[in-house]
């Protein structure tokens, strides 16, 4: 998908005008018009400004992340998660995975 298409399937998510996304995000109406038709492409800066209002990475606004459920504030936790030490981030890794083994587990049995 390209970079303007999400950017508005984003904001209409959110149930939010273009002005309203330009008010949230610092970058003016008139770009993200711009951006929405594929006339013009954001700028590293405009784009940071517009995941960060969108709550998503910089990844997903360009179109190479999988899914928007990787938002930024996952990344954040991966990258908090990244710091433990390694026995730490073991243990965190060994909790999430049990949570996932479940949640698995649940929906063959569905």
């Amino acid at each position: 998908m390209e970079t303007g298409n999400i950017i508005q399937a984003l904001r209409k998510d959110r149930g939010w005008s273009q002005g309203e996304l330009a008010t949230e995000s610092g970058v003016s109406r008139e770009m993200i018009g711009k951006y929405e038709r594929g006339d013009a492409v954001p700028s590293i800066e405009a784009a940071k400004k517009l995941a960060r209002a969108l709550g998503v990475t910089l990844d997903y606004l360009g179109g190479e992340a999988d899914g928007p459920a990787f938002d930024r504030k996952t990344a954040e936790r991966m990258k908090d998660i990244d710091r433990l030490d390694a026995a730490e981030r073991e243990h965190v890794f060994a909790l999430l995975d049990a949570f996932l083994a479940k949640s698995k587990m649940q929906a063959i049995l569905k």
